[in-house]
């Protein structure tokens, strides 16, 4: 019933509104501080998370694959992460704000949402994600007052076109 309301109802797009601008205003802004500060590196951020990692409270690393992927991904590729983050940011708060592709742009910031939990940042993490979770299950909702409400359309009918037996490309035996 909660789902129902969240994806069809009009009140609950105007609520999935305020909560869209929110949570897109606090990505773009981080992403905006990091792209325009110059110098952002992750390097040392990931570096101290791989050393240290979050723990259980019988001393086992909690989060083994994250760190796995950290150490023989994340940090030998510290230069993709350096312009992903932030600009991963910007665009997910861009995305979020502007209401276009927003279900996309809730599950990417979801994502790094994660990533910051994976490794023991708390910060404002848990909420967002609360918000990115009601985001993501209202689907189509939560853009209607934005532009999904033209860009989904257009992304349903340019994806039909590969389902077009006329236009489909047919192989001999």
């Amino acid at each position: 019933m909660f789902n129902k309301f969240l994806r069809e109802n009009k009140i609950a797009s105007y609520i999935l509104t305020v909560i869209r601008l929110y949570v897109g205003y606090e990505f773009m802004l981080a992403g905006f501080e990091k792209i325009s500060g110059g110098k952002f590196d992750v390097t040392g951020f990931l570096t101290g998370v791989a050393a240290h990692p979050v723990l259980s409270p019988t001393k086992a690393v909690e989060y083994p694959t994250y760190v796995s992927f950290l150490k023989h991904f994340a940090i030998p590729n510290a230069h993709l992460f350096n312009v992903l983050v932030p600009y991963g940011e910007f665009l997910v708060g861009v995305g979020l704000i502007l209401g276009c592709l927003t279900t996309a742009a809730a599950f990417f910031g979801l994502v790094m949402n994660f990533s910051y939990v994976f490794a023991g940042v708390v910060s404002s993490n848990p909420l967002d994600i609360l918000l990115g979770v009601i985001i993501l299950a209202a689907g189509f909702n939560a853009g209607r007052i934005g532009l999904d409400r033209w860009v989904i359309p257009f992304v349903h009918k340019f994806g039909a076109k590969g389902n077009d037996p006329i236009n489909s490309v047919k192989h001999s035996a």
